[in-house]
């Protein structure tokens, strides 16, 4: 096979990074866009040359104006998609936040509406279902040793090799 039809068959999914914050009652951060119909977690693209780790740190900075630091990985999902395009999407935890950072978060006005804190039962009725199931495998990692792998926001039955 020539180099060039080899790379033509290999993957080029864009990846996206987020991150999810909690209150003191357990429940997720979830932004309102101003450019989507549903809810969605502090996130989006990852650029040319960053890793995943610094997108979300980035992101959070600019749709919230804070900088907490994340925690460790919950969850990466494959998520194929026709009208999109295949993406790679990353989920890193972003622990509790305190009452001193809330009294901080400043929301990029041109792409955020509004904040809240959301049960799991209202971000699966707030959202889109792929990334709701995202948010609910993350959230169950949360009580795991090990980040979770997910396809469309589910985790994949066992594979023969």
């Amino acid at each position: 096979m020539a180099a060039n039809e080899h790379e033509a068959r290999m993957a080029h999914p864009r990846m996206a990074a987020g991150a999810l914050f909690f209150d003191a009652a357990g429940r997720v951060l979830m932004v309102e866009p101003t450019y989507k119909d549903y809810w969605d977690i502090p996130g989006g693209y990852v650029e040319s040359g960053e890793s995943p780790l610094h997108a979300a740190v980035r992101e959070v900075r600019e749709e919230l104006g804070i900088a907490p630091e994340l925690g460790r990985l919950l969850a990466v999902d494959w998520a194929p998609s026709a009208a999109e395009g295949d993406k790679v999407l990353y989920l890193f935890d972003g622990g509790q936040l305190s009452a001193e950072i809330l009294k901080r978060v400043t929301l990029q006005a041109d792409e955020i509406k509004s904040l809240a804190f959301l049960t799991l039962d209202e971000v699966h009725e707030r959202t889109i279902p792929r990334l709701a199931r995202r948010i609910s495998a993350a959230v169950e990692a949360r009580k795991e040793a090990a980040p979770v792998y997910l396809e469309h926001g589910e985790r994949p039955g066992s594979f023969a090799a």
